[in-house]
């Protein structure tokens, strides 16, 4: 069943009319409404392109979001053979918010890590909506070490609307563990590819996107707050989410702009929801490419560049 966002109402109505002239010809034989219904469907590919084709930061937001949207797990299923999960921060406990393990990417042998928010109700209270807490940054601590040892390329997907921020996780040291993910990031010697699938939240997100090369989906977010959050602190109305959402510069297409990503893979029109083996694929032969391009280049080097390109991110595209 397809889900519509509250700007794709328009869209509902007519597809709904199209697929109810279907039925009432499955139902009775004798009539003949294949004319109409290729009419609506016509009318309804035209709509679907005009409403994508410039949306704006919140409605961007509101894909990035979609339930039906491709989330880790399915990345992981679609693009990668023989993963192994590794589970617990040999600490605490294990965090499901993180997905994470050894795997093959077109028989290379790599570490994936990644958020997972759930696809259902209960999937998504287990994966805790993909806010990792303490306990999950230290398992990517975990895996990005045995990568390092190993000399395995590390790929993360990130789709998160942040660190969780209970008072559990406070006290189990969040911020220490994501300063020491992002630090795990910086220093490890192997090629590290990032793909930002959905949102890419703050810090949490950033735990995992301190990368060689950063790409995004077309229709994926990446900021320090959410809009809503935003909104609250500045103008203290939530409602104001969408002047944030303009404010944040949160985009792909702005955040290429700004130097903060290398990339922006295209998502297939309506996004990655309306055809996620499409869109899987896509960044499949994007993670490939990225990790093409680090291939050979030496521990130092890698180090060195990563680190360059991070510090050098406050002073390109300012004038954007």
């Amino acid at each position: 069943m397809t889900t519509y966002l509250e700007f794709e109402k328009p869209l509902a109505e007519i597809e709904g009319k199209a697929e109810e002239l279907r039925a009432l010809a499955r139902q009775n034989a004798e009539m003949d409404v294949e004319k109409e219904a290729a009419a609506l469907d016509k009318k309804a590919a035209q709509l679907l392109k005009d409403l994508y084709k410039d949306l704006s930061p919140w409605r961007k937001c509101q894909v990035a979001r979609h339930p039906n949207r491709p989330h880790c797990k399915d990345y992981i299923d679609a693009l990668f053979t023989e993963f192994t999960p590794l589970a617990g921060d040999r600490n605490f406990a294990d965090d499901h918010a993180v997905m994470g393990g050894l795997a093959r990417l077109n028989d290379q042998p790599v570490v994936v890590i990644g958020h997972e928010k759930g696809h259902d109700t209960a999937s998504r209270i287990t994966r805790n909506f993909g806010m990792a807490r303490p306990e999950g940054y230290r398992k990517a601590i975990r895996l990005m070490d045995m990568a390092d040892r190993f000399g395995l390329p590390v790929v993360t997907l990130i789709d998160t609307p942040g660190a969780y921020p209970g008072k559990g996780a406070e006290e189990r040291g969040q911020s220490e563990a994501i300063a020491r993910s992002t630090e795990k990031c910086l220093q490890i010697g192997v090629p590290l590819v990032s793909v930002i699938i959905g949102e890419g939240g703050s810090g949490g997100a950033v735990a995992f996107a301190t990368a060689d090369r950063i790409a995004m989906l077309e229709h994926s977010v990446y900021s320090v707050i959410s809009p809503e959050g935003c909104a609250s602190i500045l103008w203290k109305d939530a409602e104001k989410m969408r002047e944030a959402a303009e404010a944040l510069r949160l985009t792909a297409q702005d955040l290429k702009k700004l130097a903060i990503i290398d990339r922006i893979i295209q998502e297939p029109l309506g996004g990655a929801q309306r055809d996620r083996a499409a869109a899987i694929a896509a960044v499949g032969s994007e993670i490939a490419l990225m990790l093409a391009e680090l291939k050979g280049k030496k521990r130092g080097e890698l180090i060195k560049e990563r680190r360059k390109k991070f510090l050098d991110m406050g002073s390109k595209g300012l004038a954007a």
